[in-house]
């Protein structure tokens, strides 16, 4: 595999809940994380005192991270109104050369910044709230 292009890392929401998706604007830099808890089931019986763990088992999560500037009024308006009303939308994580991500995922916090001679800019994560589906490329 080649190295790949961050910029292709895309971060899209279900705008209207109609499974119309739009990538969120502006966004600079963008972090996907997946974790599954473990659950041990060592005992005194296991192999050499080694820890063992049970396949399949454990709650699964997703988590995303991104920051950017301020570019499309439409998607900037979407995500403030996702956080403030609580809801849990689909979205979209495009991984480049991977595949897609796609599943329900709420806005944890969102951060807003800016220095009296840049521009304004903000940081967003979002946790999964339920199942979600990979489609490889």
């Amino acid at each position: 595999m080649t190295a790949q292009n961050g910029k292709d890392l895309l971060v899209k929401v279900d705008i209207d809940g109609t499974a119309t998706f739009e990538t969120l604007a502006g966004l600079r830099a963008t972090r996907v994380s997946f974790n599954t808890e473990t659950v041990d089931v060592t005992s005194l019986e296991s192999t050499g005192g080694w820890r063992e763990l049970l396949g399949g088992a454990g709650v699964k999560s997703a988590a995303i991270s991104g920051s950017g500037v301020f570019r499309d009024e439409a998607t900037d308006e979407r995500a403030r109104q996702i956080f403030f009303d609580g809801e849990v939308p689909d979205f979209q994580i495009i991984i480049p050369d991977f595949g897609t991500v796609e599943g329900p995922f709420q806005i944890t916090a969102i951060e807003y910044a800016g220095n009296y001679d840049g521009e304004a800019s903000y940081e967003m994560s979002m946790a999964s709230a339920g199942a979600l589906t990979f489609t490889p490329l």
